[in-house]
């Protein structure tokens, strides 16, 4: 088995023994180590691989602009560009195969940045004060990144603090080891959903498209699943676009489970076909167990389960969505079709279901007709989501768009 090479990144002025207790693990268990400061103050006990001078010209700055700044947040921040393009810069050179990345809330806020810049399939690792804290919003967090606690941790290595690294050190170097990058053997179609008993397309269009050829990814649009599929858009990862549950889009507009605001805007940035519907449009998805929000009080609310529910948006507010998904594919550099279900956008929208509203479906479907951009071709259906209509629509359109060359088959 080849030696990987992790890269261990902090503040090693103040976080010395930590991280070196870190690399000491990793050596321990037969890895190798690539050490990063990304302190602004102090110096580390010894040399490190990328020193803070690196890490902060890497950033289009220095150490000196840095201090000078007379603000840490600040400071940080120039830290945390240059961190993230010297991590990028040693992965594409080949000389890490994962990252571990120490902080508290300084250090974390620097992890997120210098993660996100790595693609999906990179082993990273953020051991934090601070993990799984709603200080991070989804739409800060790395599509594939895992965290642990470092409990007990804030000063100092102690026994509870060490079970914590130790663990986090043996899981990205076992990362690194057992990771299958994504081989892109066949072309990739990104599609979103949420969940099968409310979107249900992808169980006739995922098989249909792997025997056309394809490799399909269906990401689960809840917040993160929308920003790790808006990550690989903005690489240019797929050859083309499924975009059927957009109602992260709603959810940024209405205070829900965002998923940032570039939502339904990436695949466009890099002129991938994009056949677009709106899955779920009508629905904001809040945390269940915090209760509704005041503003959808008296709403119809569904409970998915514990963690997740949806209320339901009125007449005026589904009209601001299809504007503002409009607004979003007038942008695109490449082919779009917008289709649109007349009957109804997710399974309880459905006449006689718990969440139908047959006066705001029409307030929204006007809308669309009103603002869909020239640049994208409406398509109309008289039939619901769910329908078996409304897969052979997509898949006619898919197909025509491959036999006219605007999908290659090739990757």
């Amino acid at each position: 088995m080849n030696k990987k090479t992790i890269l261990v990144a902090g503040t090693y002025d103040t976080k010395d023994d930590e991280l070196h207790y870190l690399a000491e693990v990793i050596h321990g268990q037969g890895g190798a180590v690539l050490s990063m400061d990304v302190s602004v103050l102090g110096d580390p006990s010894r040399p490190t691989d990328v020193s803070k001078h690196a890490v902060a010209e890497a950033g289009g700055s220095s150490i000196e602009v840095a201090i000078a700044s007379g603000d840490e947040n600040s400071a940080m921040q120039i830290m945390g560009a240059g961190a993230a393009a010297k991590a990028l810069e040693l992965y594409r050179a080949g000389r890490i195969d994962g990252v571990i990345v120490l902080g508290g809330t300084m250090g974390t806020d620097l992890a997120l940045d210098l993660c996100a810049a790595l693609p999906v399939g990179v082993p990273k690792y953020v051991v934090s004060t601070v993990a799984f804290s709603p200080l991070m919003p989804p739409e800060r967090i790395p599509a594939d990144v895992q965290m642990i606690l470092w409990a007990g941790g804030l000063y100092g290595l102690n026994s509870i603090c060490k079970a914590s690294l130790s663990q986090a050190a043996g899981a990205v170097l076992g990362a690194a080891r057992a990771v299958e990058p994504p081989r892109r053997e066949r072309p990739l179609i990104g599609m979103t959903s949420f969940g099968k008993t409310v979107l249900r397309y992808m169980v006739t269009l995922k098989p249909a498209l792997e025997a056309r050829g394809f490799e399909v990814a269906v990401f689960h649009a809840t917040g993160m699943g929308g920003r790790a599929f808006e990550s690989l858009a903005a690489e240019g990862a797929f050859a083309a676009v499924m975009d059927f549950a957009p109602q992260e889009v709603s959810n940024h507009l209405f205070g829900g489970l965002s998923a940032g605001a570039d939502r339904l805007t990436n695949a466009g940035c890099a002129a991938t076909p994009q056949i677009v519907a709106p899955g779920c449009y009508d629905l904001v998805d809040f945390v269940g167990w915090q209760g509704v929000p005041v503003q959808f009080e008296g709403r119809p609310v569904h409970a998915h389960n514990r963690l997740l529910s949806s209320a339901v948006l009125d007449a005026s507010e589904r009209e601001a969505v299809a504007r503002s998904i409009c607004s979003k594919l007038s942008a695109a550099k490449g082919p779009v079709v917008m289709l649109l279900p007349n009957q109804g956008c997710n399974e309880w929208d459905r006449p006689g279901g718990d969440l139908h509203d047959a006066q705001g479906l029409q307030a929204f479907c006007a809308e669309m007709r009103r603002s869909c951009p020239t640049s994208a071709m409406l398509t109309e259906l008289d039939c619901h989501i769910n329908d078996a209509a409304f897969c052979e629509a997509v898949l006619k359109i898919f197909d025509a768009w491959v036999a006219a060359g605007l999908v290659s088959k090739a990757v």
